[in-house]
């Protein structure tokens, strides 16, 4: 065999290498993924958003939960018998309020129980998700999120403080408009978030976890740790399944373009 062919073979093997390693990444998730399913008797639905690089500039691309990851994620759990429990997996900093609202309700709507489980951070939409599951399971460092909506770039408590602080004089009519839009959205996500408790929570702790998480005690960002959410009055636990852990190591930082949600693409009886 001359250079050249021992060239062109090295080459080839060179340009298939990242498509099979890829491929063995994806194989092992199944694997796993179905292990957890037979072990647990439920189905396993990840949605997991990572910062993935553009291979022509190098900068990040940052992924949330969008339209089609509600689409994906409803599917599933239109694919699975009442009955059969579910595990959804959130490793995401949040998104869409309406994507993450659709899976929040579909999630309500299952009959079987459904545990969330947080191996690192679920924050804003990611926490929204998880109010609606009938336990949150969190690793020990992990983290959720307050859900207070922001209008633009700011925060809607904090346009209204803006109102509250000045005289309406003094106050533009975008401001005023858009305080408009921070008290109904604020209305609204305080009544979705009392709506995917009700029937886990008595009243009273539904409403003071809902004022804590809607109305401003903390900035958009602030991490919400185990004891944290425990001390709020969260369905909470901080043992989570190592083979849940071990998952996550599956899906290392992407260079192409994935699916966010993943689940075995059949019926669960």
């Amino acid at each position: 065999m001359s250079f050249w062919d021992l060239l062109i073979l090295y080459v080839i093997a060179t340009s298939l290498q990242p498509i099979m390693k890829q491929r063995m990444i994806e194989s092992a998730r199944q694997k796993l993924i179905a292990r957890i399913e037979k072990k647990r008797g439920s189905r396993v639905i990840l949605l997991v958003h990572r910062q993935e690089t553009m291979s022509f500039l190098g900068f990040p691309i940052y992924k949330y939960i969008d339209i089609n990851d509600s689409e994906e994620v409803i599917r599933a759990i239109s694919m699975t018998d009442s009955s059969v429990p579910l595990d959804i997996i959130l490793h995401t900093p949040g998104g869409l309020v309406l994507a993450s609202l659709q899976i929040a309700r579909a999630i309500k709507r299952h009959t079987g129980k459904v545990t969330v489980h947080v191996p690192h951070h679920a924050m804003s939409g990611g926490t929204l998700i998880a109010l609606a599951a009938d336990e949150i399971v969190m690793a020990p460092d992990a983290v959720l999120g307050p859900v207070d909506p922001q209008i633009g770039e700011f925060p809607a408590v904090s346009i209204l403080e803006v109102v509250k602080q000045k005289p309406i004089a003094d106050i533009d009519d975008k401001t005023l408009i858009l305080a408009d839009v921070a008290k109904k959205a604020l209305r609204q996500t305080k009544d979705a978030v009392l709506e995917l408790l009700s029937g886990n929570y008595p009243d009273d702790v539904a409403e003071n976890i809902a004022t804590q998480l809607v109305e401003g005690k903390w900035t958009h960002d602030y991490p919400i740790t185990y004891e944290k959410a425990k001390e709020l009055g969260l369905k909470v636990r901080c043992d989570i399944d190592k083979e849940i852990q071990q998952l996550m190591s599956l899906y290392p930082q992407p260079v192409v373009k994935k699916s966010s949600v993943e689940y075995l693409w059949q019926p669960r009886k």
